[in-house]
């Protein structure tokens, strides 16, 4: 657990990279939206903007980047891939605790104040983070924690292969949408299909993008047990 930490403390070196750009920006595009809805006459009562999907993206690009730029300096310090994987998704769980904790607790501010006196809601997204403030913390968790550690997949896969590896990877996972759509469409189960996403609640999906954190972290951390630095 000791090497684990130190891991953790080997990529918090990039501050930078870990915690101010994505605080950092995720708060100025909040400031961006605060400014252009406050000069928009005759506004609905509730503006959603999307705006927190960048802090998102930034935890795909830190995975990518953990395990592209910050990978060959960790083993050549001696860590092995089992300790330097192991370690960064130590990172990940803590960085998207915080990050899920900022959140919630971003989205109590904005309900108090009647979406910061504009009925703005940024940090409260429709359905996916719109319910009860454990739902949120948990969901944003859990969808930040896959972001990153599919970053982490794509990064190992360039680390292992190159811009041709990632090319097939990517390719790869097309023609599994594309065989599943097939799928459907020979058993006839696009209605089925339907039913059960109108059915899905939150705390479904929650549990769906749980399964693919485990399938991203497993698949990672066997590729992870190829790649040569």
């Amino acid at each position: 657990m000791n090497t684990l930490v130190k891991v953790v403390r080997y990529h918090l070196v990039d501050r930078l990279q870990y915690l101010v750009l994505p605080v950092g920006v995720t708060l100025f595009a909040f400031g961006v939206n605060l400014a252009i809805f406050s000069l928009i006459p005759g506004k609905p009562a509730d503006n959603y903007s999307g705006g927190l999907f960048t802090l998102f993206v930034f935890m795909l690009v830190c995975g990518a980047l953990s395990m592209t730029k910050s990978l060959p300096f960790g083993l050549a310090l001696g860590l092995s891939r089992r300790s330097y994987y192991l370690g960064t998704v130590l990172l990940v769980a803590g960085l998207s605790a915080v990050y899920a904790v900022g959140i919630a607790v971003f989205q109590a501010i904005e309900d108090a104040t009647g979406g910061w006196g504009l009925g703005l809601h940024y940090f409260r997204v429709p359905w996916l983070l719109d319910g009860p403030w454990y739902l949120t913390l948990l969901t944003a968790f859990v969808s930040l924690t896959l972001m990153f550690l599919y970053g982490m997949w794509y990064g190992l896969i360039y680390r292992r292969a190159s811009v041709v590896g990632v090319v097939l990877f990517a390719a790869a996972q097309v023609l599994v949408l594309l065989g599943v759509v097939l799928l459907l469409s020979w058993t006839d189960s696009w209605s089925k299909l339907g039913t059960f996403f109108s059915t899905l609640t939150v705390g479904g999906l929650t549990g769906v993008l749980a399964v693919l954190v485990a399938i991203a972290g497993a698949g990672g951390f066997a590729t992870m047990r190829r790649v040569t630095v």
